[in-house]
């Protein structure tokens, strides 16, 4: 039989450990919400892909969706060269600009193509159909979904480089990012922070 003292020792472990998941999730969606902001207003990312060779290949794709547990979507053929690449090696890395606002947004994940008409009728628009007449019932017409693993972005006023890696991991150790004027803060996957010279400046 569990005495009283037991039970709230039991009580209190399992608060603790409810509050530190809080505390380990809250950065993470600090992290995404930030970057969903920065990039709200920027509907057209490059998209860069990688061949089996080692060759990039870019090419401006429209975000029809970005979720706020780090997943975004496009309207993509299945029938082309960045399907097949994505197929061989699904990293890839989407960079979004506002140049008149100093916003520069460079996110990296993992890509894949997705048959899944709900998904399709939920995000599809009629602009859509410019590239595919027959709409969602198109033999080829797929999303891509990228999860994201990493994002940097450079940003005003500040001008401040601001590097978060690991949204699955990193960011789940709890440790907000935080950077400092002529610093630049890295959360690396094992939880430690990393400060290096920030005196990098574009050209």
């Amino acid at each position: 039989m569990q005495n009283s003292h037991e039970k709230d020792s039991s009580s209190q472990s399992k608060g603790e450990a409810s509050g530190a998941k809080y505390e380990q999730q809250a950065p993470k969606t600090e992290a995404i919400n930030h970057l969903l902001e920065l990039i709200a207003d920027v509907k057209v990312a490059m998209f860069t892909t990688q061949d089996k060779d080692g060759n990039l290949h870019s090419r401006p794709m429209q975000t029809v969706d970005s979720s706020p547990d780090g997943t975004f979507w496009f309207f993509t053929s299945d029938h082309n060269g960045k399907a097949d690449e994505v197929g061989v090696d699904p990293r890839v890395n989407l960079s979004y600009a506002m140049p008149e606002k100093n916003r520069y947004v460079s996110v990296s994940g993992l890509g894949e193509i997705v048959h899944d008409l709900a998904k399709k009728k939920e995000l599809w628009k009629p602009i859509y159909k410019a590239w595919f007449p027959e709409g969602v019932d198109d033999a080829h017409c797929a999303l891509m979904k990228v999860h994201i693993e990493k994002a940097e972005y450079w940003d005003t006023p500040s001008s401040k480089f601001v590097e978060i890696v690991g949204f699955t991991k990193a960011l789940l150790t709890g440790h907000s990012y935080k950077v400092d004027e002529g610093e630049h803060q890295k959360i690396n996957f094992d939880g430690k922070s990393d400060a290096a010279a920030a005196d990098q400046k574009s050209v």
